[in-house]
């Protein structure tokens, strides 16, 4: 039937010009920011999972740049306290040559003294952004025994986020403690047993103290040593720390780049596919085009049969 009120054929080719349009605006869309799911309506469970993980992604540079201050605090304590040990075998050094006969020790006290305030000067200027782990105040009410440094940034299987963190006793670590009632390694005073049986510690030992005898010098030599010691071990937890704190922060750059690839295959446009795609929809435009000025043309047919 031939209707100049309802023509079937310029409605069937403008509804498939409409949906070709459509899926032009799509594609152009799609190659203009790179995405296939730029919107919630585009896909709103892939848009959705991506938007969460973009945002885990912006907290998990922020674990990496505290990771990195962390490690920044960490090898200055580690270079703090390795200088300190080079200082204090030097002191024992010196106290053994206290122990010869007819040493000056009034001499060798003297160059005690300088290797001291070399101590004091080290513990004072290992502080980064104003935290030191080797001198502290362990009364002050900001005082914490532990530090703790942001080394992750954890989403659980129903949604609920937490951090963690990396824990650094600085209790161990402390060379000095301003707090009377506590001490650091190089402050902490003991007595010695010989005549001159002397309270001092490895930072104020005194030879030319009176009736220093070489038992005192002994116990101050032991002493020392065993300073020597904890602050080797001070310095192997620091080492096992920065050690650790890289390693997390390698891992964390990794998985930042794991997730971005991952949103990239859920949201990211294939531009080959899209670019071919824009081709061919282009030449059905085209076509649609003309079928429907084809279509339309049909009408002034009717004309004819007026003549």
């Amino acid at each position: 039937m031939s209707s100049i009120m309802t023509n079937v054929s310029a409605m069937t080719a403008l509804r498939s010009l409409q949906s070709t349009n459509q899926a032009l605006e799509n594609t152009q869309s799609a190659i203009s920011t790179g995405f296939r799911v730029a919107e919630a309506s585009d896909n709103a469970a892939y848009w959705s999972i991506a938007t969460t993980m973009r945002s885990d992604n912006k907290a998990l540079s922020t674990v990496q740049d505290a990771l990195g201050l962390g490690a920044a605090k960490t090898d200055v304590a580690y270079t703090g306290i390795n200088s300190a040990i080079d200082v204090v075998d030097e002191i024992k050094s010196k106290l053994v040559a206290a122990r010869e006969p007819g040493v000056d020790r009034s001499k060798v006290q003297s160059e005690i003294d300088e290797l001291q305030n070399q101590l004091t000067s080290i513990a004072s200027s290992a502080a980064f952004n104003g935290e030191n782990w080797l001198n502290v105040d362990s009364s002050a009410a900001s005082y914490s025994a532990t530090e703790s440094i942001v080394s992750s940034f954890n989403r659980a299987a129903d949604g609920s986020v937490s951090v963690g963190t990396i824990s650094i006793s600085k209790a161990t670590t402390a060379l000095f403690d301003a707090n009377a009632a506590a001490t650091g390694i190089l402050d902490t005073q003991f007595t010695t047993t010989g005549t001159g049986a002397v309270t001092v510690s490895v930072s104020d030992l005194d030879l030319t103290a009176a009736n220093i005898d070489d038992t005192d010098i002994d116990q101050m030599i032991s002493n020392v040593d065993a300073a020597i010691s904890s602050m080797t071990t001070a310095a192997a937890d620091l080492g096992s720390a920065k050690s650790r704190i890289s390693l997390q922060s390698d891992f964390v750059g990794n998985l930042m780049d794991a997730i971005d690839r991952g949103v990239g295959q859920l949201v990211d446009a294939d531009m080959s596919e899209e670019s071919t795609k824009l081709q061919a929809l282009q030449v059905q435009q085209q076509l649609g085009i003309q079928a429907l000025s084809i279509a339309n043309g049909s009408s002034q047919q009717v004309l004819s049969l007026f003549r």
